[in-house]
């Protein structure tokens, strides 16, 4: 039942595999035969000139005037042509597929409908198929279950009512002449038969079992070849037994060698061998390029298996002492019609003195003599070999070049053919159809004698102290014959072109320039030549300077040497740091203090990770690494510590297993791993990790194969290169310096397929430092999957080791992997794990650490930080359970120094010190410690702002102590005008010096100086007697108490000394004056507020018989003149007073005076200040006519400015507004004051400098304005007739009159009406009115000679009363003369009013109604 099971589901899958075969097959020749119909105007352009085909052609005589019309039509259209074929040139215009919209991945319920859509650009337009888990979708076959779609180079596949078994990667795949681009698509469908396609996919895996023989093949290799020697020309064999079970009959395995995972091939020099169980390798006449790690695959139906071994090969004995070893791996490069360029790579031994250059021979193909090609040596390992003939093959060879003389040659190069690269790849594809159409000529063809146009796209390939390389491209004007080319170059600063190739043009796009002058500049261009003649030049390239651009490699990192065998060494070492275009490196091994040094290979290695093998056991080996590229050798790296060739056992220890290897990240073609450090180190550092691998097929596994050659520092790492859908286990060993553990344990098979999940993948790398009682400091690493979207924080797990309960925290930060635990139980052991947080979700934990322990050790010593006597700021972290191996690792913020210059560290014994070299706010942070080797001994250290601040005065005082003072260097003058100089120290000892410098001069005590510095108070000081001219400078106290100093100074220069001097001058004649009788203080004036003026002096040291005398320009004045004591009112005051007054004191002991300059201007000004001090503020008072305003002072002068102001503008005086004063009253008149009169009033008064301002609010806003309301208002706001009555009214009888007044008044006035002084009342004849509070108005109907008279408009107001009077006259219309009477009555009355400029002839009016 089983084996009917089994084979249905074999047919069942061949079935399968035939039908999607069958499918693609079709495709592909649809695609094909679409390629050829969008092609075959392309291919027949290029064949109808590439080859000699037979055509028929025929000759058409046509006449001259025809000739030339046809000759311009033709160039019209050639040049349109031209045009068209720069657009559509098919090697510009067509391209491979590219996908400029990619599908993306979607996740679906079960039953739901998925579209996949992208965009795809290419020409020819790209054939597009669709592909799950890489079996072609039939969209016609299923219409029920797909369908696609393409539009305007869009494309989709929606899948329809989907089910679980459509979870898959969809491929979409794009093809055209140009290439073929595949984009892909992961599908999920979420549906709760999950188990059920496990199942099924489980089926459909079997255990290696071949169908086709119906067993399953077991391979195993015996007798394996081991490392191998050889020396340059010998002849080795490598060989291995294979034992194949079952045997089946005419069944052989596959047997494939490789050379550095390169397959090799049967050629002049390997020869392959297969005997049924003997594989065997063959390597005639061995030289370098033979070198490498060789392996051996056996392929069978049921997986396969390898074994690997490194040949060496030694260099043959030079012919001459001292000279260099052959160079190597001679290859040819963008070989063209008449050139090639040739590169190699140096040789391990340069000999007895550094390589000066390289000789490179050639040999034509069919000949025995070979030519060198170069007549000076060439520096760099790549040369441009020109002047080859077109068609010929050559093969190469390079010999090297010191002062011992030249090398043996290196083995020969492939052959390569002189010609066209389009050529080759026309040789390549296979001859195509000849052309069979017709081509008709005239006599004046325009294609025949074509000049060719210049050549495009050209540039400096290569430049070189020897050499420069130009390229470009031909002509796209060039006729039906072949062009060559002319190569021109020109000095830069020069216009002078200077034809290169002048005897023969090249026929190749490229050319090499030799004979340069170094460090000068060129341009150049290139001009295109035929039969017809010689074309424009091209566009010139830019300034090119002779000289090397690839630079020597930099020396490589520090070397590792690690114990692997009896007789060999792991040797690692650091890359080098700035090299370009690396060839690999020369490791070279000395015994320790011979000075010999030997090369361990002779071809060089790429990676940074080589197993010395041949040494010697017991040897005490050093070694060293350099780098090679084009340009030639780095310097040799350091030398590397001695190690004993020998077996990695003794007093260390492998360190155990890695553990815990686990998938971080998985994608098409590379997976991410990551595991836990080994629980024990061995006693030494691990100093990295080397991963293996292996396939898992149907459920047989590979041999193991090393996918790193350099170690990994780290605890994860990218394996690349895989295959997609290919199951793999890994594993992982740990090296330290006794050697390289055990393996780690396998992973499962893990599929090599690209996750689609959102949330992100565990962190790696947990470590534990700083454990303290209540604390310790977790780090990880970041997942490698960030999911949908970027990592935004972490949760933090963490438990007791014996319970359940688990404690989460979280952090924000997601750029510093790190966080403090706090508030731990001690004695109690926790374990934990990290979650990584995106906006998708939380991810799945990292691996769960081991128990910790939370207690702080004995001897756990911290971080502190230290200021020595020279001001050196370090932090200093002290270890006492030090082993040999054991290092102090600092690091910044819990990461590696990147920036060293920031950080010196020293270690000496168990203490290590990390010394700030320019302490400044970029080494805020925390500084940690890592003890290596030790049961986790570390600590750290918070550096603050204003830790930094302080450490950085504390440095300061170390190491510059100064000495403080509590007061610096004062001057004051004493009496007799005597100097002192002096300063107050803060801190001082009793070895404290002083030292007196002046201008820079030292000074000491004598006649001139007198110094002290007491001790006991801290006061040092200087005196001198008096201030000369010499003495203008600078003075200068210098202490200097042991390390610490002290400086204070005092500039005295320029007017600071002129007034110390004279202040110094007047203290010594001031103290003479006072001797005798003098005056305390001098004679002065004062003006008091009654503006008495007042002259006053004070006499000091007098007796009776003193004699004290005024003066008054000169004369005496009498002891009875009360005048001269006294001036008494201001009014009296004149420019007769003013004058120089003196008073004189006199007796035996001395005498003295003073004067007192007393002018007009000073008495007056201090006069008119005192006056206006006294003003009082202003006041309003009414009259019958206006309002007064009004202030008062103490006296009044005429000389005395006044000025008033209203509104800030100054008043102009009038008729109606005067100002004046009458005795001590200051006064401002308006007569009839209006609206226009209210706001803010001034009174100005000079004080003698500037004024006094008195200010009065008239704005009539009550009692807020701070003036009397009633004064004020009275006259602003009482009731008034202001506008639109006339004083006469003549008016005809009958007519009606109508009569307004504007009245105006606050409150409202009372308005009534009187004729002839009775009043009116309002009726059927008299119509009275008063609206708006504004406008009273009379109204008469049909007026009678009886309405004539004299009317009035009252208004009234609690403010006041006013009356308009205006007269009305009633003609009778017959009597025009009494109207003439009337109206000349009228004139003349206002004629007389104008005369006395009254205001009513202004402002009424006069009305005359007929």
């Amino acid at each position: 039942m089983a084996n009917s099971i089994s084979q249905y589901w074999v047919r069942l899958l061949i079935n399968l595999i035939f039908s999607i075969s069958h499918l693609a097959t079709q495709d592909l020749m649809e695609t094909q035969e679409e390629v050829k119909e969008e092609g075959v105007g392309y291919v027949v352009m290029r064949n109808l000139f590439s080859r000699e085909t037979d055509f028929k052609m025929r000759t058409v005589k046509k006449s001259r005037e025809t000739s030339l019309r046809e000759s311009a039509e033709r160039l019209s259209l050639s040049r349109k042509k031209e045009e068209f074929q720069k657009k559509m040139n098919p090697d510009s215009l067509t391209h491979p597929p590219e996908f400029i919209v990619k599908p993306r991945g979607q996740t679906v319920w079960e039953g739901k409908s998925v579209t996949l859509h992208c965009t795809v650009a290419g020409w020819p337009k790209p054939r597009v198929s669709w592909y799950k888990n890489n079996v072609l979708i039939d969209a016609k076959a299923h219409p029920e279950k797909y369908f696609t779609e393409s539009q305007y180079n869009m494309h989709s596949l929606e899948i329809k009512n989907c089910s679980f078994s459509d979870t898959a990667e969809y491929r979409i795949s794009a093809l055209n002449v140009k290439g073929e681009s595949s984009a892909f698509a992961p599908v999920i469908i979420k549906s709760e038969n999950y188990l059920t396609f496990k199942l099924f996919v489980f089926i459909f895996r079997s255990d290696g079992y071949s169908p086709e023989y119906g067993v399953t093949f077991n391979t195993t290799i015996i007798d394996k070849f081991d490392v191998s020697f050889g020396r340059e020309g010998e002849t080795m064999s490598l060989g291995c037994t294979v034992i194949v079970y079952p045997t089946v009959k005419r069944y052989q395995p596959e047997i494939v060698w490789y050379r550095n995972g390169v397959v090799l091939s049967p050629s002049k020099w390997v020869h392959m061998h297969w005997s049924g169980e003997q594989a065997t390798l063959t390597l005639v006449h061995l030289n370098k390029e033979d070198e490498g790690l060789y392996t051996l695959r056996v392929n069978t139906k049921s997986g396969f298996d390898t074994h690997s071994a490194y040949v060496f090969v030694r260099d043959a004995d030079v012919e001459e002492e001292g000279v260099p070893v052959a160079p190597l791996d001679v290859r040819c490069h963008d070989a063209n019609k008449d050139y090639v360029v040739v590169t190699w790579k140096q040789p391990a031994v340069e000999g007895s003195s550094s390589i000066i250059g390289y000789f490179i021979d050639r040999l034509e193909v069919g000949t025995h003599h070979w030519t060198q090609c170069n007549d000076t040596p060439v520096k760099y390992a790549r040369f441009p070999v020109t002047g080859l003939t077109e068609g010929r093959s050559y093969t190469f060879r390079v010999r090297a070049l010191n002062n011992s003389g030249v090398s043996r040659p290196s083995r020969a190069s492939d052959p390569v053919v002189a010609m066209d690269p389009s050529d080759r790849a026309r040789l390549r594809a296979g001859p195509s159809a000849p052309w069979t159409g017709m081509i008709k000529f005239t006599e004046e063809d325009p294609t025949v004698g074509v000049v060719p146009g210049p050549p495009t796209d050209l540039a400096v390939t290569e430049a070189t102290k020897s050499y420069v390389v130009l390229s470009w491209k031909p002509p796209i004007q060039r006729g039906h014959e072949g062009v060559m080319y002319y190569v021109e170059k020109c000095l830069v600063g020069t216009e002078t072109w200077q034809r290169v190739n002048t005897g023969m043009p090249v026929k190749s796009p490229r050319f090499a320039l030799f004979d340069l002058a170094e460090g000068k500049s060129y341009s150049f261009r290139v001009r295109s030549c035929n039969s017809a003649g010689v074309g424009e030049p091209s566009e010139e390239t830019g300034a090119t300077t002779v000289g090397d651009r690839l630079d020597l490699p930099s020396v490589p990192g520090p070397v590792i040497p690690i114990r692997n065998t009896d007789t060999s060494v792991v040797v690692c070492w650091g890359a080098s740091k700035e090299v370009k275009n690396l060839v690999g490196y020369y490791i070279e091994v000395s015994i320790n203090g011979s000075g010999v040094w030997v090369p361990c290979n002779n071809k060089p290695v790429k990676g940074t990770r080589f197993v010395c093998h041949g040494l010697n056991t017991g040897d005490k080996c050093v070694f060293r690494v350099k780098a090679v590229n084009a340009a030639g050798y780095s310097g040799s790296s350091a030398e590397s510590e001695a190690c004993i060739v020998q077996a990695s056992i003794g007093e260390y220890s492998v360190p155990s297993p890695p553990t815990g290897v686990t998938l971080l990240e998985r994608v098409r073609d590379y997976m991410v791993l990551g595991w836990q450090a080994p629980t024990k180190t061995g006693g030494a550092d691990i100093r990295g990790y080397y991963l293996d691998y292996r396939t898992v097929k149907d459920g047989v596994t590979s041999k193991w194969h090393e996918i790193n050659l350099q170690t990994v520092t780290g605890t994860s790492y990218k394996v690349t290169d895989l295959k997609e859908n290919v199951f793999y286990q890994f594993q992982v060993r740990a090296v330290n310096r006794a050697g390289i553990s055990e393996s780690s344990i396998p992973t499962v098979a893990l599929e090599c397929k690209e996750w689609t999940v959102a949330v992100p993948g565990p962190p790696h790398g947990l470590r534990v430092q700083e454990v303290r009682k209540d604390s310790m400091v977790l780090l990880w690493e970041p997942p490698t999957f960030s999911g949908r979207s970027p990592v935004t924080g972490y949760y933090v797990d963490y438990k007791e080791e014996n319970e359940q309960n688990v404690r989460r925290l979280f952090t924000h930060n997601s750029f510093f992997c790190l966080i403090k635990l706090t508030g731990l139980q001690e004695g109690v052991s926790y374990r934990l794990r990290i979650h990584a947080k995106n906006v998708a979700g939380v991810g799945g934990p990292s691996k769960e650490t081991d128990a910790i322990l939370a207690e702080t050790r004995p001897g756990t010593n911290e971080i502190v930080v230290d200021v020595d006597d020279d001001g050196v700021i370090s932090l200093i972290f002290e270890c006492s359970d030090l082993k040999e191996d054991s290092q102090f690792v600092w690091s910044k913020n819990y990461k590696a120094f990147t920036d060293t210059s920031r950080l010196t560290v020293q270690t000496s014994g168990v203490k290590s010190r990390a010394i700030f070299n320019d302490p400044s706010l970029e080494d805020l942070g925390i500084y940690s410690c890592v003890v290596t080797n030790t049961d986790g001994v570390s600590a750290s250290y918070t550096l603050t702002e204003e830790g930094l601040k302080r450490l950085l005065d504390i440095s300061r005082d170390h190491q510059f102590p100064i000495i403080p003072f509590k007061s610096e260097m004062t001057i004051e003058l004493q009496e007799k005008g005597r100097v002192r100089l002096w300063a107050e120290v803060a801190k001082f000892t009793s070895n404290c010096q002083v030292e007196y410098v002046f201008n820079d001069n030292i000074i000491h005590e004598g006649k001139k100086y007198t110094m002290n510095f007491n001790k006991t108070t801290g006061i040092t000081e200087m005196f001198m007697d008096s201030l000369e001219v010499t003495d203008e400078g600078t003075f200068t106290f210098n202490l200097v108490d042991g390390k610490a100093t002290g400086r204070t100074s005092l500039v005295l220069i320029g007017e600071k000394f002129a007034e110390l001097q004279k202040k110094s001058e007047f203290e010594r004649a001031e103290w003479v004056r006072r001797q005798g009788p003098h005056f305390v203080e001098y004679l002065s004036f004062k003006v008091t507020p009654e503006c008495d003026v007042h002259l006053k002096c004070k006499v000091g040291n007098i007796k009776p018989a003193t004699e004290i005398a005024w003066f008054k320009d000169g004369i005496e004045i009498e002891e009875d003149d009360e005048d001269a004591k006294k001036i008494k009112k201001s009014d009296e005051i004149s420019k007769k007073d003013a004058g120089v007054y003196e008073v004189k004191l006199k007796d035996e002991r001395g005498k003295d005076k003073t004067l007192l300059n007393l002018t007009d201007a000073a008495v007056l000004n201090e006069v008119f200040r005192v006056i206006a001090n006294s003003s009082t503020e202003l006041k309003v008072m009414s009259t019958e006519h206006g309002i007064i305003l009004y202030s008062f002072v103490v006296h009044y002068i005429e000389d005395l400015h006044i000025g008033w102001l209203h509104k800030e503008s100054k008043i102009s005086h009038s008729d109606r507004v005067q100002c004046g004063v009458t005795g001590e009253q200051l006064w401002l008149k308006i007569n009839e004051p209006t609206e226009k009169d209210k706001g803010k009033y001034a009174i100005d008064i000079f004080n003698g400098q500037g004024s006094v301002k008195r200010v009065l609010d008239l704005s009539g806003q009550g009692k807020s304005s701070g003036v009397p309301a009633q004064a004020t208002l009275q006259y602003f706001y009482r009731a008034r007739v202001v506008g639109g009555l006339p004083d006469v009214v003549a008016i005809q009888e009958g007519k009606s009159l109508n009569l307004t007044g504007n009245v105006w008044g606050d409150p409202v006035p009372e308005v009534s009406w009187v004729k002839n002084d009775k009043a009116l009342l309002s009726d059927d004849h008299y119509t009275l009115k008063f609206e708006h509070g504004k406008f009273a108005s009379i109204t008469i109907a049909a007026v009678k000679t009886i309405d004539s008279g004299k009317y009035a408009l009252l208004v009234k107001n609690k403010y006041g009363t006013e009356a308009a009077e205006f007269t009305v006259s009633v003609y009778i219309p017959e009597d025009e003369g009494e109207k003439r009477e009337i109206k000349g009555i009228v004139h003349q009355k206002m004629k007389i009013l104008s005369s006395f400029n009254h205001p009513q002839a202004v402002e009424h009016k006069n009305i005359y109604i007929f």
